[in-house]
């Protein structure tokens, strides 16, 4: 029992340490350490003046925000009579043109959306735009990291479009049959710029921080109000199901949207414009998403197997951590 015990002690000291020295403070850093981020909001038809206004705020509120805190990101808005489906078309033929295998790509759909039991629809001035058509689009960008965030109602009509290994797709909107106007997009906006979203604290923002935050802020509203919740809102990043609610290692779900950094603060953005750190952070990149991975093989792997792997990662992560640190 001996060496066992010494490899335990070894394992929680390096995890003592990386806890202690880096807090993990670039974790889940993918998509940042990419050539470039392209950004796409678009607010569609509102209706009503009503909706017309709250759809234009939440968007422009996010192209404001993006343009701050991603400089060297592009970052595409379309909101009132540019909204059209030509021009989403237009906008993501050139993420196609000017995207690369190793950016990331984030569409961003506020307002309506109707769902008619075989295709969902995003409400445009205009012709509307089905599920089926934007996965297409989506199809033809290379970029491998890519995020869809439909905010719309019966947003969850879109998930089997959209749905796609290395696509995490988040909806406001359990089916397609939840056809209220949502309040999701509200707090997914609060989302990108509350610090509380980075639950912990690496000053990354990722796409299951910024859900999670969201969808509790969601379900408290309609606690708050005392009313009846018309939207429940979901995330898939595996390529097939429904989307959940709670996204964890039991259900398969969160592992690719919780490596997608969505808004970087603060010292993140120094950093990986540094070009000597960025080689330390690739790498530190690589060995956390592998330690992720071995989690979430764990129940399937020889007790000591996955002692032995974990052990080689954690030491060359603290070595990498070192290095960053100095």
């Amino acid at each position: 029992m001996k060496p066992l015990m010494n490899v335990n002690k070894r394992e929680s000291d390096l995890l003592t340490f990386i806890h202690v020295h880096s807090r993990l403070l670039f974790f889940l850093l993918a998509p940042a350490l990419h050539a470039s981020t392209f950004y796409l909001t678009i607010a569609g038809l509102g209706g009503e003046p009503e909706y017309e206004q709250r759809f234009t705020g939440w968007a422009k509120d996010i192209d404001k925000l993006l343009k701050a805190a991603e400089p060297n990101a592009k970052v595409e808005t379309l909101v009132g009579t540019s909204a059209v489906k030509t021009q989403v078309q237009a906008k993501l033929a050139e993420f196609a043109r000017d995207a690369k295998p190793d950016d990331s790509v984030v569409v961003m759909l506020i307002g309506h959306g109707s769902f008619d039991e075989a295709d969902y629809k995003f409400n445009l001035p205009g012709p509307d735009m089905t599920g089926t058509e934007l996965a297409n689009l989506l199809d033809k960008i290379p970029a491998k990291h890519q995020l869809v965030v439909n905010m719309t109602s019966a947003s969850g009509g879109s998930i089997v479009s959209l749905e796609k290994p290395g696509r995490v797709v988040v909806t406001a909107t359990k089916s397609g049959t939840e056809k209220n106007a949502t309040y999701f997009a509200r707090y997914w906006v609060e989302a990108l710029r509350d610090p509380a979203a980075d639950t912990d604290k690496n000053e990354v923002i990722t796409a299951l921080e910024a859900f999670k935050y969201a969808e509790q802020k969601t379900s408290n509203f309609f606690t708050t109000q005392n009313r009846i919740a018309t939207e429940h809102p979901l995330i898939e990043d595996t390529g097939k199901g429904d989307g959940v609610k709670t996204p964890s290692p039991e259900n398969g779900q969160g592992l690719v949207a919780g490596h997608f950094a969505l808004v970087h603060l603060g010292a993140v953005s120094a950093q990986i414009n540094n070009p000597e750190k960025l080689k330390l952070l690739k790498r530190k990149e690589e060995l956390e998403q592998s330690i992720d991975e071995l989690k979430y093989k764990k129940a399937s792997m020889d007790v000591g197997e996955y002692r032995k792997q974990l052990a080689a990662l954690l030491v060359e992560l603290a070595k990498t951590q070192e290095a960053l640190d100095k």
